[in-house]
């Protein structure tokens, strides 16, 4: 691949990320400290995201996998989106600015796949080339949550609005993309199965992979309540710059992707899975007990262990689910276990943390509403902990089915930083 090509479809995945982080992090600090909405709410919102992963597969395999130009697809998202999110920055009722929430999701989540197939398209041999270009997205979401942390907008509309923006610029620059036609035919008879082939679904009759897509959805559940309430916990008890403190979880991920070859080599696809669902509930503890004075260690053990919670799960899992689909099923099989976990687990997750977050809200004349830490995240550690177990007794693969990390690239798939 020319530098040229490498550099345009890098600065896509800096702005394409930049977007997703400026938002999403800091979204229940703004709804909670600037617009007051309760925990139920704040729950709902982020689980927008959940929704947009549900429809997602769906109006890209009959949109842009049919009809148009990827490039063209990228650029109308981009650009209602944008107008979609500036939209609700402004309002101040739970009800209409859910719905234009909602809508931008719908937008944005789809473009996740597209920015990642319309790169595959331009490169000679993706194993080598994509992972270089993928980490700028990485990237992106670190220096979004830097300025964003750095400048104090944490609690503001302006994150949201900087977000906007960088979705408008990111829609008239994908316009200047390589044309990327659709390689379906329009006249084909568009039905589920194009998504999600009934040999991919078929895998889950095998117990392992049932076991394991169980796991996955569970686990997802407890997800939601670090991306969700993390950020407003942590200014809620005092952490300064929470947003610039929480990027140590993207650049944990950066390391642990370049570890996992070792470790595969060392613990084998099923206690890569546990090691990954073990720091979670590591995690969860350190949240619960730490405070922003002598326990702050604890909250950064608990930030930097994102690396592992995703890397060794999800991308773990990835590799798995590639070992264990026919190669002209695999990009089916990765979509299906994204919708049940990205889509499905963390819709569920969303609607639970919200609620389990109103039920420990504490009114207090002096501060607002604030809430009980402690018990929400206890209440995380047990989830984690109740999967992590069900995972460790019931899953069983031999290690020499486990596939060679050396032959797989772990970004590859990689869908949240």
């Amino acid at each position: 691949m020319k530098l040229q090509m490498r550099f345009r479809l890098s600065t896509m995945m800096f702005l394409e990320y930049f977007v997703w982080g400026a938002w999403y992090v800091t979204l229940g600090t703004w709804l909670a400290s600037g617009l007051h909405f309760n925990g139920q709410q704040i729950g709902l919102a982020a689980g927008a995201t959940a929704v947009g992963a549900i429809i997602a597969p769906f109006l890209v395999g009959l949109i842009a996998d049919r009809l148009f130009a990827t490039q063209k697809v990228l650029a109308f998202l981009h650009i209602v989106g944008g107008i979609l999110l500036f939209a609700a920055a402004s309002q101040t009722s739970f009800g209409a600015f859910y719905t234009l929430l909602l809508l931008y999701c719908l937008c944005f989540m789809p473009t996740l796949a597209l920015t990642n197939s319309l790169a595959f398209r331009q490169m000679n041999d993706p194993k080598q080339e994509f992972g270089a270009i993928r980490v700028l997205g990485s990237i992106g979401w670190i220096i979004a949550g830097l300025v964003i942390g750095s400048l104090r907008l944490e609690a503001t509309a302006i994150a949201m609005r900087l977000a906007a923006a960088a979705s408008l610029l990111l829609g008239v620059y994908s316009l200047t993309l390589p044309h990327t036609p659709p390689l379906g035919n329009r006249n084909d008879r568009f039905s589920l199965t194009n998504i999600f082939p009934r040999e991919a679904i078929s895998l889950l009759k095998e117990r392992s992979m049932l076991i394991f897509v169980l796991a996955s959805f569970f686990i997802c559940i407890p997800l939601q309540f670090y991306y969700a309430f993390t950020n407003l916990f942590l200014n809620q008890v005092g952490v300064e710059n929470a947003a610039g403190k929480m990027t140590g979880g993207q650049m944990s991920e950066l390391v642990c992707m370049i570890l996992i070859p070792w470790f595969f080599r060392r613990l084998g696809v099923k206690y890569m899975l546990v090691a990954g669902m073990g720091a979670w509930v590591l995690r969860y503890l350190l949240f619960a007990y730490g405070n922003p004075t002598t326990g702050m260690w604890m909250f950064w053990g608990g930030i930097l262990l994102h690396g592992i919670c995703y890397d060794f799960f999800f991308v773990t899992g990835q590799i798995y689910i590639d070992q264990k689909a026919h190669a002209d099923l695999r990009a089916a099989a990765q979509g299906l276990i994204t919708f049940i976990t990205y889509g499905l687990g963390m819709f569920v997750g969303s609607w639970l943390s919200g609620f389990v977050v109103e039920h420990y809200a504490l009114a207090t004349p002096q501060a607002g509403v604030t809430y009980n830490w402690r018990a929400i995240w206890i209440f995380s550690t047990i989830i984690s902990a109740l999967v992590l177990l069900f995972f460790l007794f019931t899953f069983s693969e031999k290690e020499d089915q486990a596939v060679s990390p050396q032959a797989e690239d772990p970004q590859l798939n990689s869908v949240i930083p």
